[in-house]
């Protein structure tokens, strides 16, 4: 009777001591930083120097293989890349990225916007048509264009115009792993240009040979957008990593997170 008595004690007084914890809340995603490269490049030769700093600041990074098909295909690999990110999101494009971060932008999941010597249409407008008022850039005279259309730069224009300012190795590796590139992609036209709602930055190439230099600093301009402007080529990650990630964690830090989750004990 005695030991009965004790196990009903203690099962009753295990249970009146028990405290469920209900299932953790996910916290906050930490902040991703997802990469666009432009044309005649890929995601590893425009930014393989960049990421290791970005990833030493705290950040998640993400970086997009462009199909450099459509307008269309390329906002849809960087959706791709936008689903899997975690937190908020800095949208960074380089060149031709930076039309693609135009529209794609859009997302709700971006929280700022990072143009490296990129472009940067307005609703309703290509790259021809902001190009129009600025002398031809002169690395786009040494384009090769294929039976479909797809354009690819030359030696001379990799090393001379692209990469100008880059080792010769480096630039000879550009040139050989470079993404043939759609034409018609410079005539394709942005809907909704993201730069008008969201916080945007952007780092002027002030010896590119690709997209006027002047052209940059009037669409930096144009978006109000934070600016830093440096003696470089058109690649400037590469050539200037360490600033251009400067201008990434800069725009990752004006992001505030949201508040963790509160814990909540079922009694």
């Amino acid at each position: 009777m005695r030991n009965w008595l004790l196990t009903i004690l203690s099962v009753t007084f295990s249970f009146s001591v028990t405290v469920e914890a209900a299932p953790t809340p996910k916290a906050p995603g930490d902040k991703t930083v997802v990469l666009v490269h432009g044309a005649f490049a890929d995601g590893t030769g425009t930014w393989d120097k960049v990421i290791p700093m970005l990833q030493a600041a705290g950040l998640k990074v993400i970086a997009v293989q462009n199909p450099l098909t459509t307008l269309a295909g390329d906002v849809a690999a960087t959706q791709r890349a936008l689903a899997r990110a975690e937190g908020p999101v800095i949208l960074v494009g380089h060149s031709w990225g930076g039309a693609v971060i135009t529209e794609a932008g859009n997302d709700p999941k971006v929280a700022a916007l990072v143009y490296v010597a990129a472009f940067a249409p307005n609703d309703g407008q290509s790259i021809l048509d902001i190009t129009k008022p600025y002398p031809a850039a002169p690395g786009f005279g040494e384009l090769v264009f294929d039976d479909e259309g797809f354009a690819t730069l030359t030696t001379t224009g990799m090393t001379n115009f692209f990469a100008q300012d880059l080792p010769i190795p480096q630039s000879s590796l550009m040139y050989a792993t470079q993404a043939p590139t759609a034409g018609a992609l410079f005539s394709e036209k942005i809907t909704t240009a993201a730069w008008k709602n969201k916080p945007t930055w952007y780092v002027v190439a002030e010896n590119d040979y690709m997209i006027q230099p002047d052209l940059q600093r009037a669409l930096a301009t144009q978006m109000k957008a934070h600016t830093s402007s440096y003696p470089s080529g058109h690649v400037i990650s590469q050539s200037k990593p360490q600033e251009t990630a400067d201008a990434i964690i800069s725009a990752a830090n004006s992001v505030v997170m949201p508040p963790p989750p509160e814990l909540h004990l079922l009694q």
